[in-house]
């Protein structure tokens, strides 16, 4: 096996990661790692350790090098995005017509398949072969189903990681006013909000319930999540190019800005209430360098 140097210079120029990226492994990952193992031993059935952050902080890179380190320690790992579980455009195109318009753009509870993903962690507490799903953003579909991943169950542990994962719903009355331009214009009696909460109030619940530690990436503010979402556009416009293909769905900055409106709400409820729910707190920087916070409080 190579010296852990080795695999880090790898991990690093594979993700185009900068060389201080190490430091993230070796000081926040590392660790982190190290817990997860710890819960792992001697359990049966897989640990699922949840990975809150906001748009844009960083916590599929993270999740990446976490799956590397715990299969160095001989753990069979999978690795599941709440993103990888978005509706297809026609799905959400029938929320839109039967709940309200807003249900038409992916990102916030109601837009993804929950069912789909409690049948996921139980079919990696199973026996055999295990296809995860992929969501291609640029074209706002679910990937073909010949690129999804096949790993083999049982699996000792599954990296969960999302926006909005762990979260919990709004009380009924911070409902009432409305957080951002979008929500003023085009949501004025909060049919939408109001049902975004219920999603997360229920069905999503019961995909949070089943997560054995939860740790938050807890961006400085809400508004360096624009930037960190703009940065996300860039490459993934970089990487269609890099293919020969053309944009896709990726957005300007304009469109950025507009979009992450969706996210405003619920973003800002998680920094405000999940550090004190959450297993542990990992503090992020605006150049989202990250640094232990060190155990947060109990969801048990």
């Amino acid at each position: 096996m190579a010296e852990p140097a080795d695999w880090i210079a790898d991990f690093l120029c594979e993700q185009v990661l900068p060389a201080a990226y190490r430091g993230t492994i070796q000081t926040v990952a590392e660790p982190l790692a190290r817990r997860l193992a710890a819960l792992s031993a001697g359990r049966r059935g897989p640990v699922i350790a949840g990975v809150c952050g906001a748009q844009g902080s960083g916590k599929s890179t993270l999740c990446e090098a976490l799956a590397r380190l715990l299969r160095r320690r001989g753990l069979r790992v999978a690795v599941l995005s709440l993103d990888d579980l978005y509706l297809s455009r026609a799905a959400r195109a029938e929320l839109a017509r039967r709940i309200h318009p807003l249900f038409a753009t992916r990102g916030p509870p109601g837009t993804h398949d929950i069912d789909q993903g409690l049948s996921l962690f139980d079919d990696l507490a199973g026996t055999g072969g295990v296809v995860l799903p992929r969501f291609d953003k640029a074209s706002d579909e679910p990937a073909a189903q010949g690129v999804w991943p096949l790993v083999q169950a049982p699996v000792d542990l599954i990296l969960f990681e999302g926006w909005c994962v762990g979260a919990q719903a709004q009380p009924l009355n911070a409902l009432a006013a409305p957080i951002n331009r979008l929500e003023h214009d085009q949501d004025p009696e909060a049919v939408w909000r109001t049902a975004v909460n219920a999603a997360l109030s229920g069905p999503y619940q019961q995909l949070f319930d089943r997560i054995d530690h939860l740790t938050l990436l807890r961006a400085p503010s809400f508004e360096v999540v624009a930037d960190w979402r703009t940065e996300q556009e860039e490459k993934l416009r970089q990487s269609r190019q890099a293919e020969g293909l053309g944009p896709g769905q990726t957005m300007d900055p304009a469109a950025v800005r507009n979009f992450i409106q969706l996210y405003e709400r619920l973003t800002r409820h998680i920094l405000a209430t999940l550090p004190d729910l959450a297993d542990l707190v990992i503090d992020l920087a605006p150049d989202r360098t990250m640094r232990m916070a060190g155990p947060a409080g109990s969801r048990r």
